[in-house]
């Protein structure tokens, strides 16, 4: 198995490295999201963010702040937040949301930055690999073997099909993440409204 592995990267030649790193930093990225995303607390977030809006909706201020001594999801820690304020004005709120961004939209710059620069890379390999072939087909008396000019052209489809392999295993990801956070965005944006509203009655 590792030895295959060191003859595909061999045959691709010095751009497989750098993919071999890109893939390998997408599958982490990947994997740390779906835990993110997946398997933790998030996903309870929308019956949190129901729960919170009737305690809201009813005044239940009192029982809102004891549940989220124990709720890790964003919505709680969106209610923590501004009940930890005295003012939660429109702005005030937003700054919370703002606050949670980057724990939302976490990697998805290096995803996409990934998804852009594997096939990039691929490319480069493919004109490498093109280059080294015609180099050696210039040189009638080095290609004595046709497997060396071969070389050159397994280098230049090993390195393509690897570069959009990881690309291909980074987008559908990426967009499932993405969709994930704009609906978690939504969510904490409706429930700021909410809290926004809360405050402006209690005021009055």
């Amino acid at each position: 198995m590792v030895e295959q592995a060191i003859q595909f990267l061999d045959a691709g030649g010095w751009v497989m490295y750098p993919l071999m790193f890109l893939s390998v930093l997408s599958l982490t990225l990947i994997f740390e999201r779906l835990i993110f995303w997946v398997f933790s607390a998030q996903r309870r977030g929308t019956r949190r963010l129901a729960r919170y809006l009737k305690l809201f909706d009813s005044g239940s201020i009192d029982q809102a702040r004891d549940e989220i001594a124990k709720d890790r999801t964003l919505e709680g820690e969106l209610v923590r937040l501004s009940l930890s304020s005295q003012r939660n004005n429109e702005a005030i709120l937003i700054g919370y949301i703002e606050s949670l961004r980057p724990s939302i939209e976490r990697f998805a710059a290096i995803l996409g930055a990934i998804i852009a620069a594997a096939p990039l890379l691929g490319i480069l390999g493919t004109v490498t690999g093109i280059i080294r072939s015609f180099d050696l087909l210039g040189d009638a008396a080095a290609v004595s073997d046709p497997s060396v000019v071969a070389g050159g052209i397994a280098e230049a489809l090993y390195t393509t099909a690897f570069g959009l392999t990881i690309a291909l295993v980074t987008l559908f990801p990426h967009v499932y993440f993405k969709s994930r956070a704009e609906r978690s965005l939504g969510r904490l944006e409706t429930l700021a409204g909410v809290i926004a509203e809360h405050t402006v009655s209690k005021s009055d």
